[in-house]
């Protein structure tokens, strides 16, 4: 007999938590502790494991305010972390045991955003039944531009190739480099503070420590003229994925076309043999608006659109889990 229960994360699981994150068939680095807690100063931090009888099942990165649990809001996704062998009745009842829980605890619902379908290493769907079957509502549906790397359009815009030739003209040189700091301290945080009144997810000494923490994962790709560096790209590297976390240009350098001789750089050499190629989302206002022009910008490389969805699940419709059979 499956009996399931949940215990809170606490720092003395770290290890356990992380090798099932690193052997999960939906998850990546950012669920790993090292990343997780590295702004643990501004998220109370309740992150939950799922056992089967003695063994851990499934993971929830998670936070909480009042009587509220989200998926961790200092992440760009999250979702239910299963490991590879899980069948699906086993997911529906850890679901239930989850829900269940947080209810006693006196959470009333639980904001879930789903890990995007890109990330999946083997087919990880079992959310989208569970969170009709609790009468979710959807609360964000962001959309993302990304390249199937395995069915590129092998096409670029007017502009993009027009561009490319004057990089090459301008002899602009792409480089990967070991931090951050020139790119965020130069180009980044002032084009945010002017263009967004904006500033980045990460500090600059956040995301060095990261990329220290983490350095198959993250990497920044500088574009110079002259040796003075023109534009930037910050990559979040997954097992299947290339995801551009920052991108930037000097505004007062665009002609010289530094981003996209990154782009072609990276899609075409260093990450030609991903799965996919992803270039993030164009959304604002929590995905009620999408900038136009940024969009069609990321198409002009050949990406193209899938979503990214969150839910918001009442916690007392655990007990709908329980008609799901005939």
């Amino acid at each position: 007999m499956q009996t399931f229960s949940v215990k809170k994360y606490q720092p003395e699981f770290k290890n356990q938590w992380d090798d099932f994150v690193a052997t999960s068939k939906n998850a990546t680095f950012l669920f790993q502790r090292g990343f997780m807690d590295y702004h643990q100063d501004r998220f109370a931090d309740s992150s939950l494991m799922i056992f089967k009888n003695d063994s851990l099942f499934a993971l929830l990165p998670a936070n909480c305010s009042e009587y509220q649990i989200y998926s961790h809001q200092g992440l760009s996704y999250g979702g239910f972390i299963l490991n590879t062998t899980c069948k699906f009745e086993a997911v529906l009842e850890a679901f239930k045991a989850l829900l269940n829980y947080l209810n006693k605890e006196g959470f009333n619902t639980l904001e879930l955003k789903l890990l995007p379908k890109i990330y999946h290493k083997l087919p990880s769907d079992e959310m989208d039944y569970l969170v009709f079957k609790t009468e979710a509502s959807m609360v964000r549906r962001d959309v993302s531009a990304v390249i199937d790397m395995m069915r590129p359009l092998n096409m670029k815009s007017s502009n993009r190739k027009r561009n490319l030739k004057k990089a090459k003209l301008y002899e602009i040189k792409v480089e990967e480099v070991e931090d951050v700091t020139s790119f965020f301290n130069t180009i980044l945080i002032p084009n945010l503070k002017t263009q967004h009144k904006a500033s980045p997810v990460h500090s600059v000494g956040e995301l060095n420590e990261l990329k220290i923490k983490f350095p198959n994962h993250i990497r920044q790709f500088n574009a110079y003229h002259d040796n003075d560096i023109i534009a930037g790209v910050t990559i979040f590297e997954t097992e299947q994925v290339a995801h551009a976390q920052y991108i930037s240009t000097l505004d007062s350098k665009k002609e010289f076309a530094g981003l996209d001789a990154i782009f072609d750089t990276l899609i075409h050499t260093f990450f030609k043999n991903k799965r996919y190629f992803s270039f993030g989302i164009s959304n604002e206002n929590q995905g009620q608006h999408i900038n136009r022009g940024l969009l069609k910008w990321k198409e002009s490389f050949g990406a193209r659109v899938i979503s990214h969805d969150f839910y918001s699940i009442d916690t007392k419709n655990y007990n709908r889990l329980n008609d799901v059979w005939i």
